[in-house]
């Protein structure tokens, strides 16, 4: 089974998870609109393209502000590796997260 980014970085940030109540509930966790892409749960291997995930400790902003930390993310190549041919790149994924609002 595909690891979500949550389980792959252990952040504690899914719903229930141990650090909910130091930074809030992760947005990739819990956002349906890119669900199954990459195999992944919610936005869970699409994490990249969602504002307020967590990056060495601190929340993060928008994807323009954080994406060049993305691009070095051990989990970021793991799923680029994973998916190979499937991967589909972040501008593809933006316009489906604007397209369902």
């Amino acid at each position: 089974m595909k690891q979500n980014c949550w389980e792959f970085k252990k952040c504690g940030r899914e719903p229930g998870g141990k650090h909910v109540g130091d930074f809030g509930v992760c947005p990739a966790a819990v956002d349906d609109r890119l669900q199954g892409i990459h195999g992944g749960k919610n936005a869970g291997r699409a994490c990249w393209v969602m504002a307020g995930t967590l990056c060495g400790g601190k929340v993060q902003g928008t994807f323009a502000q954080k994406y060049s930390n993305c691009e070095v993310c051990d989990f970021f190549k793991a799923v680029k590796k994973e998916e190979n041919g499937t991967y589909q790149m972040s501008i593809v994924l933006l316009n489906k997260l604007k397209a369902f609002g």
